[in-house]
């Protein structure tokens, strides 16, 4: 099985696993305590309340408008996910049965674990370059146009708004405690993303380098970068390694450049994102 087809199925198990965790933190947790979070689980609730809507048929609704818009600005290829992953949600919620996981008077409780199972939810989705919907597309479709704003930032100004409808619905305090779960879940969704595409960058300054580089080509099947460099003290001449590599073979390398050579400098510094070979490719971000 080639990458392509590897990475098609990793983001459908990653939208069928997020679809999951946010159709329960909505169903389950959010609903029974009349929190609002925002977006159109926010929404769904608010109307359930009102009018009776069911959650499911709420979500479908309300999301429909977005996919001519979201297909306009982001692509067919996106929407067909978003759209994949927006009807999962709506059969999941439809399907839940009405089970309240964390007692409705226990907001503390219920903000956080809903936060908690709604973060790593989105964060799995947004992952697999697709959205729930509602106010995840609205900040998918911003985002082209402000590139240098997450998702999860965008979609914490959206779902703010959702929140100060239900502040006259539910009262300040629940509104409070929504504000707590926006945070907590934001924060979590960025730092969710952020981890999948987490990376180490290391240095290496050795009088052994041709060695230590063939080695890291070779065994990781990592490209390694040789910078001419001279030490300002000693005024010699010597390449200077730089190569990226996952956080599991840091240790691997650390552990050879010193079997190599024990008087190596070696540092290592923290990678967000990392595009190319090997890490993320151009039609994967």
């Amino acid at each position: 099985m080639d990458n392509k087809k590897k990475r098609l199925i990793r983001d459908y198990i990653y939208m069928i696993i997020g679809s999951l965790l946010i159709s329960i933190a909505s169903k389950n947790i959010y609903d029974p305590a009349g929190l609002i979070i925002g977006g159109v689980s926010g929404i769904s609730i608010i109307l359930r309340h009102l009018f009776g809507l069911p959650l499911w048929l709420s979500n479908t609704v309300i999301n429909i408008p977005l996919f001519g818009l979201g297909y306009i600005t982001k692509g067919w290829k996106f929407i067909a996910r978003t759209i994949f992953a927006t009807m999962l949600c709506s059969l999941i919620l439809y399907l839940l049965p009405d089970y309240t996981l964390i007692p409705a008077d226990d907001l503390f409780l219920a903000s956080v674990i809903g936060a908690i199972l709604m973060g790593v939810g989105c964060g799995l989705v947004f992952a697999a370059s697709s959205t729930t919907g509602g106010t995840d597309l609205m900040a998918a479709i911003i985002q082209t146009r402000f590139k240098h704003i997450s998702i999860a930032k965008l979609l914490q100004f959206c779902d703010g708004a959702v929140v100060l409808w239900g502040l006259q619905l539910f009262g300040v305090t629940k509104a409070c405690y929504a504000i707590v779960s926006v945070y907590i879940f934001t924060k979590l969704c960025d730092s969710f993303i952020d981890g999948m595409h987490f990376a180490k960058a290391v240095t290496i300054i050795s009088n052994k380098g041709e060695e230590i580089s063939q080695w890291i080509m070779k065994e990781l099947e990592r490209g390694v970068t040789g910078i001419d460099a001279k030490g300002m003290y000693t005024r010699q001449g010597i390449t200077m390694l730089y190569c990226v590599l996952s956080p599991r073979e840091v240790t691997r390398v650390k552990d050879q450049v010193y079997s190599m050579d024990d008087k190596a400098f070696f540092i290592i510094s923290d990678v967000r994102e990392v595009h190319g070979e090997g890490f993320i490719n151009h039609n994967e971000d």
